[in-house]
């Protein structure tokens, strides 16, 4: 039996949320096209008269998962293992895999090998992120959510140095190389100050495969390896800096099949005999 989804009421998504005093912190979708109305919305920018959203995506397929890092899931005091896993990562792969011998992108291409970091995946794509949250369908029976985040406003509470270096380069969001010109290790990133006690960036990973590149994916960093994101965000005064956007048990198969009618599965985001199988795998399997 499907457990009960969590809101069934529809919630009106504006089309400037950015300008909403209070706006909502967490919609229900209740359709597919309700869904993409929520997952768009906000994504105008009046400046150059084009549709260009400025918010990262997570899909989660059980919408009570939080947002920790999978150095958090270690267990333990995990906070202490960070710079021991880093540095053995370092010593055993091979040189070649990173293109400069700098942190962030030695953090990157550990995380997107699957060693435990403080890091989190990110896209830029909506579409991408509801793959992320229906693509289990062992979890089809709960709901599943997509997180929605104006890295814009994320970024105006880091620290002054920062700040600076996106404003220098006209940019909105870090490359790998403008982190290293500001922050050269974590012991800098944990102790620059900002004017909230916590702080997270958002940066893009060097274009290691194409998976990194299919996925349109990035990753988002905490200024302490014990910050939980989701509680960090919900402590922000910005009620407009994000929501939670959930996605019925009852709406995933729907949403699911239309993703892999637009050609957004693992057999496109994981390129490789790997995400072909899984996607033939689900593909295949029967609807309880």
């Amino acid at each position: 039996m499907a457990k009960k989804s969590v809101a069934k009421k529809r919630k009106t998504a504006g089309t400037s949320p950015s300008t909403t005093a209070s706006a909502p912190r967490e919609v229900t979708a209740t359709s597919w096209t309700h869904l993409h109305e929520l997952l768009f919305d906000g994504s105008w920018d009046g400046n150059i008269r084009r549709h260009r959203s400025r918010h990262a995506f997570r899909g989660n397929s059980n919408a009570s998962h939080k947002l920790q890092s999978s150095l958090m899931r270690i267990g333990g005091e995990y906070q202490k293992l960070e710079r021991h896993l880093l540095r053995n990562f370092q010593k055993y792969a091979h040189q070649n895999v990173v293109e400069h011998d700098s942190v962030w992108h030695w953090l990157s291409v550990a995380q997107h090998h699957g060693l435990p970091t403080r890091l989190l995946d990110w896209t830029y794509s909506p579409l991408v992120a509801l793959h992320f949250a229906t693509h289990n369908i062992n979890e089809f029976h709960i709901d599943g959510c997509v997180w929605k985040v104006d890295y814009s406003k994320i970024h105006g509470h880091l620290p002054k140095g920062l700040k600076q270096a996106l404003s220098s380069e006209g940019a909105a969001i870090f490359t790998v190389d403008m982190l290293d010109k500001v922050v050269k290790d974590l012991d800098a990133l944990d102790n620059m100050q900002s004017d909230l006690a916590n702080y997270v960036i958002f940066f893009e990973p060097p274009s290691i495969d194409g998976r990194i590149m299919n996925q349109f994916a990035y990753f988002s960093i905490a200024s302490s390896p014990k910050l939980v994101i989701d509680d960090w965000l919900h402590e922000l005064r910005e009620t407009d800096a994000w929501v939670r956007i959930i996605i019925p048990a009852d709406l995933k198969w729907e949403v699911r099949d239309k993703l892999d009618q637009a050609n957004i599965s693992e057999r496109v985001l994981f390129p490789g005999l790997d995400g072909l199988s899984q996607w033939l795998k689900r593909h295949y399997s029967r609807r309880p």
